[in-house]
């Protein structure tokens, strides 16, 4: 009888076979004028040279930490004699690995939503139903690629070693690398939206997508590094970690007396599965001629959700699994949905948040940030208690089987979350692809009619995103209170013993450091960002300035699109590395120096202040340009007005917020969990404490 675990292997290709079958799909799909063929070349060049030196640079990184995850893990160290070869060779090759399939996940993203841009933009000359299906299904070609390269590379390693520990480093690279990629991506789209709004909508009074703004195609291929390739490596992170987190937590209930043996089983057989659910519920995925696109991904998700309850509930049967433990992953699939409803409500342009954040703009700059910040705070509040009320019951519902139990219950909640994430992240991905659709239809001159269509399919791809965010940094929240629950057992198995108790000095202090992390963070690639959109500000008034009939738009005369994107590109890269090493430095000098209580402390203050962060920065910034969109159709003096412009300033505060330093955060704090986890018994033994007799 085949291990019912090989559903998961089966499902992930199951799932990269639906992904190329959408691939065929658009790229079948008419491209229109040799004018839009013309802007989404030149999109893509952009993307593709942007990728081409992100993955470049992080090739060396990825090089250099391969060989001292060779040398230093697992514990003992490569020079020790109890020490296995092949153990180490093993999680440096599975660290390898994770990078790799994190990066290919990008690049298949990225490939198709450059080249469906121009396909929905064309599509919509005839009608929102002929555009949308190509916009959801380039997004779903990422969407189903994140899930089937995760879930089958989990399988693979899980395959040749049967070591959740080795798969830790599998996990390790995916993150390492979406955190990079999620901060060049986000410094480099930021970069240039903001360079864009601030001297073509503010200075010069220009559309948003004018041909004659120099940074106008860097703003599109941002669109694509951050919210494709970015948010496509950080979805992938938090549900590879999920994953393993547990794993983990499952191998040490496989080892309890009667234990059924099923627990390492459960969570691949529960991915496989969400897997599947989220294929059917993207074949339903349909908008008519008059029909509303964010009803129809919503109704897709709710859709996919319900699937995925009735086939795990399925499998629980038939599997004799324990039925406390699929509650807990429904109770997450629930949190997920409640986290998502909620950055809908404060996001979206028909809600109390936007619209009293755009009359508040009728005052002034001061009063749309005022306004719009406060009720950033005020939506942080909601899905925080999501988190925590889940995983209350998560760890109280599987309580009466053991302490042991609760928390792997906590771990199926985070599971059951990202059960759905092929879906969601084909939803996130629409996004950039209509907006920029939207931003082909107007430099390509294709009228009034085809902007409004576009406009529609962008205003439902603003809302998909900032649930997306939502949904994202939910998900995470879960995952790391299980790879916290991980790394107090990986820690424990090696002879240290974590208490968590906020009157040890070594937890109070490692918690605070652990609170400044994500601050700290937040600053380093917000200030990235601005010091590169200094520079493009200065490139785009200068081409104004030196280039004849340029602000005009003499019929011929083109701006030097390449040196915005050029500018972008290095910046961003210069940008995100200083941030990134402080991430993974800091907290390896916490474990070495305060040992494995003050590591437990930090671990747990990031957490916390990190989810905080990430919610108020990304319902904020997503408030904030949904205000801005809300005026531009009219309301508050339109276009041009002086509303319109304290909305455009408020937005470009946001833009950093929401996609750059929010959406980064999530993968930071999963990324410092994770290496928490992988050097914890190396930390045990070798801490300055330690060493010290202290």
């Amino acid at each position: 009888m085949i291990d019912p675990w090989f559903i998961a292997p089966l499902s992930a290709l199951v799932s990269i076979v639906v992904g190329l079958y959408f691939y065929r799909y658009v790229n079948s799909q008419d491209s229109g004028t040799e004018r839009m063929k013309e802007i989404s070349s030149a999109i893509t060049e952009g993307a593709y040279a942007f990728l081409k030196r992100e993955y470049r640079t992080l090739t060396m990184f990825v090089g250099v930490v391969s060989v001292l995850i060779f040398v230093f893990l697992p514990f003992p160290p490569i020079w020790d004699s109890g020490a296995n070869l092949v153990e180490h060779l093993a999680i440096a090759l599975a660290y390898l690995f994770g990078s790799f399939c994190s990066a290919l996940a990008g690049y298949l993203g990225l490939s198709v939503a450059t080249k469906a841009n121009a396909k929905a933009a064309n599509a919509a000359r005839n009608g929102l139903n002929k555009a949308f299906p190509i916009g959801f299904r380039g997004g779903a070609v990422m969407g189903f690629a994140v899930v089937g390269l995760g879930l089958l590379g989990v399988s693979i390693v899980y395959l040749l070693t049967g070591d959740p520990h080795i798969i830790l480093g599998f996990s390790f690279g995916a993150s390492a690398l979406a955190l990079f990629a999620k901060a060049g991506g986000g410094i480099y789209t930021k970069t240039a939206d903001i360079s864009a709004d601030l001297v073509g909508k503010v200075e010069l009074g220009i559309p948003e997508d004018d041909p004659r703004n120099p940074a106008v195609i860097a703003d599109n291929v941002g669109d694509n590094v951050g919210d494709v390739a970015g948010m496509g490596a950080d979805l992938f992170d938090s549900y590879v970690a999920s994953i393993v987190a547990v794993l983990i937590l499952g191998q040490l209930l496989n080892l309890l007396p009667g234990s059924t043996g099923v627990f390492l089983q459960m969570p691949l057989v529960f991915a496989g599965l969400g897997i599947l659910a989220a294929v059917l519920g993207a074949l339903t995925v349909r908008v008519g001629k008059k029909g509303d696109p964010g009803n129809a991904l919503n109704m897709g998700t709710y859709v996919t959700c319900t699937i995925f309850a009735v086939m795990t509930a399925v499998a629980t049967y038939f599997l004799n699994y324990e039925w406390r433990i699929w509650g807990a992953a429904i109770v997450g699939l629930i949190a997920g949905v409640i986290i998502g409803m909620t950055s809908d409500y404060f996001t979206s342009d028909d809600k109390a948040p936007v619209l009293k954040t755009a009359q508040a703009s009728t005052t002034g700059t001061a009063t749309n940030i005022i306004t719009g910040f406060s009720y950033g705070l005020h939506s942080v509040f909601p899905p925080l208690i999501g988190i925590g009320v889940a995983s209350t019951v998560a760890y109280f519902l599987c309580a009466p089987l053991g302490t042991d139990y609760a928390l792997y219950g906590i771990g199926m909640a985070a599971l059951g979350m990202l059960s759905i994430v092929g879906l969601i992240i084909s939803n996130d991905a629409y996004g950039p692809i209509v907006d920029n659709s939207r931003g082909i239809a107007e430099q390509a001159g294709l009228g009034e009619d085809v902007i409004r269509i576009t406009d529609e399919l962008d205003s439902a791809g603003n809302t998909a995103k900032a649930i997306t965010k939502g949904f994202a940094i939910g998900a995470a929240g879960l995952t790391v209170i299980a790879l916290l629950a991980a790394f107090k057992q990986t820690a424990e198995e090696a002879g240290g013993v974590i208490t968590f108790d906020l009157m040890n000095p070594l937890v109070l202090m490692g918690a605070f450091v652990g609170i400044a992390m994500p601050a700290a963070f937040s600053a380093m690639v917000m200030l990235g960002v601005g010091r590169n959109a200094e520079r493009m500000i200065a490139e785009i008034r200068r081409q104004f300035k030196e280039i004849p009939g340029l602000r005009e738009g003499k019929e011929g005369v083109k701006p030097d699109y390449a040196k915005c994107v050029d500018i972008a590109t290095v910046g961003a890269l210069k940008e995100l590395m200083p941030a990134s090493i402080l991430t993974i430095g800091v907290t390896l000098i916490v474990g070495f120096i305060g040992g494995i209580q003050a590591l437990g402390g930090y671990l747990a203050g990031s957490i916390f202040s990190g989810l905080l962060f990430a919610l108020l920065m990304a319902n904020a910034g997503g408030l904030w340009d949904n205000a801005k969109k809300l005026i531009e159709s009219g309301v508050h003096g339109g276009k041009g007005s002086e509303a319109h412009k304290a909305a455009v300033v408020g937005d470009t505060v946001g833009d950093p917020f929401k996609d750059t330093a929010g959406p980064s955060l999530n993968t930071m704090i999963t990324v410092m969990s994770l290496i928490a986890s992988l050097f914890a018994a190396l930390i045990v033994e070798y801490n300055l404490l330690n060493m010290l007799n202290l």
